[in-house]
């Protein structure tokens, strides 16, 4: 039977829909499996978004003042989720990872690049989360037994204790893939909506918002605009190669696409005004700004909000990095078909714990966390441009699925490698470092847009070049 023909009587070539977790190339077929709501994707991605991640580039945020700070939060973030949307859809349609989806634009041995950055990208946002979530532990710890906590002389030992509780946690929230996410982000909305809604209302307590409206960084202290979008953008884009590893869940189409775009908006938006508010009052009330100590954890304490504000920070947590950890473990297993997809969670899980001690060798966490964003600018926006301008433009919506796993077949190309989509990637990235430090691009629309819509142009020129 040819394979053509073998596709039409059985076209989503299924595994059992009874499978705990569906690795990067197997389709979800259209069936019980796919058994997420559009409530269940607001929730998700509203708790990925509304967390102590968000509030701390709120308070980075805050070296544009408020207004500015503001203006780039509903500017940057929208265009990243109208982007997350699409892939969203992408998703959705195929019923595979977003991991997967890159095959087309990369080939089959191609896609194991990206794949490679996915992994890195979201090992080291879990890793970014847990440290700022030790940092509650580290005050709780400071408060029951007296340990130095985070900042203080001594603070290790806190931090590695804070760094293993959470690792605890996040091993939990995976144990069951996408069931045991689901039912975490449903949870977790609750705690995240009382939490925003209690800082906020004592954050205006302690200081007045007309207070907050009037205060200004120094000069030596200000955030350039464009460098500001180039940081808030990374920080959003980064949640786009995690989406598919949802919407391929999902039975309608709203679910995959409108439900992540509210709900990422929201729960962004909410938690960064928090942090921006949050660390522009703790600047009115001590005289000194400094984006270093604009993490919950520090802020709560010195508004003096109390032990519980500690627990829901870390709470949060744990919601933001189960999906950081699912998207991580389904990728990997695009990368080798070999580990299955619950094993494949827990290498990743082991993984960010070790990475989440790295922080403790810098000098400020500061320092490595815009690094770290500065690297997903600048990887990210080509690959977000290119896997866009391929499905909705090149293909037409239209993707031959388990061609994804064909040796030899359509997405094989040149050895398993489609250089129009590698050589645009590695244009886009050289184009970001050359543009993100020039003044023009620093003080208006930054770097990582522009470059994004120049990778998928050139993809799309060397698409037809290649034709």
């Amino acid at each position: 039977m040819s394979n053509e023909l073998s596709r039409s009587i059985n076209p989503v070539a299924a595994p059992s829909v009874t499978k705990k977790e569906y690795g990067a190339t197997e389709r979800v077929p259209h069936s019980a499996a796919r058994n997420m709501s559009f409530w269940d994707m607001l929730a998700t991605w509203i708790g990925a978004n509304a967390n102590n991640g968000t509030w701390y580039i709120g308070g980075v945020m805050a070296g544009l003042a408020f207004g500015g700070a503001i203006a780039v939060t509903l500017i940057a973030n929208p265009i990243a989720y109208f982007f997350m949307a699409l892939v969203g859809y992408m998703g959705y349609k195929a019923g595979t990872s977003t991991m997967a989806l890159t095959r087309p634009s990369f080939g089959i041995r191609g896609s194991k690049l990206p794949s490679a950055i996915n992994l890195t990208s979201f090992v080291g946002w879990t890793a970014v989360n847990t440290f700022i979530a030790a940092i509650s532990i580290s005050f709780l710890l400071k408060g029951s037994l007296g340990w130095p906590a985070f900042g203080e002389k001594g603070s290790a030992k806190s931090m590695i204790v804070g760094i293993l509780i959470m690792s605890v946690l996040h091993l939990i929230s995976i144990s069951l893939g996408h069931r045991s996410v689901k039912m975490i982000e449903r949870f977790g909305m609750i705690l995240i909506g009382v939490l925003g809604i209690w800082e906020t209302i004592v954050v205006l307590r302690n200081v007045s918002f007309s207070q907050i409206l009037s205060w200004h960084p120094s000069v030596a202290s200000s955030l350039p605009f464009g460098s500001a979008m180039d940081t808030m953008a990374a920080f959003s884009l980064a949640w786009i190669p995690a989406i598919a590893e949802f919407t391929r869940y999902t039975k309608r189409r709203a679910s995959a696409t409108v439900a992540p775009m509210i709900g990422a908006n929201v729960g962004l938006f909410w938690f960064a005004f928090v942090g921006i508010i949050a660390t522009i009052a703790t600047a009115v009330a001590s005289g000194t700004f400094d984006p270093n100590n604009s993490d919950p954890s520090t802020i709560a304490s010195k508004l003096g909000l109390g032990w519980l504000a500690m627990v829901v920070i870390i709470l949060t947590s744990t919601t933001a990095n189960a999906v950081n950890l699912m998207a991580a473990g389904i990728t990997l297993t695009n990368i080798s078909k070999k580990i299955k997809p619950i094993t494949a969670l827990w290498v990743s899980t082991i993984a960010a714990v070790l990475l989440t001690f790295v922080p403790l060798l810098f000098g400020t966490f500061l320092d490595a966390f815009i690094s770290f964003l500065d690297y997903l600018g600048m990887v990210l926006g080509p690959l977000i441009g290119i896997m866009v301008t391929d499905f909705f433009i090149v293909r037409k919506r239209n993707y031959d699925v388990p061609a994804f796993e064909e040796v030899k077949g359509k997405y094989w190309y040149s050895s398993g490698f489609y250089w129009a989509g590698l050589i645009a990637w590695a244009i886009g990235v050289v184009a970001f470092v050359l543009l993100h430090n020039l003044p023009f691009f620093k003080a208006t629309t930054g770097a990582t847009y522009p470059v994004l819509i120049l990778s998928g142009l050139l993809y799309w020129l060397f698409t037809r070049i290649h034709k």
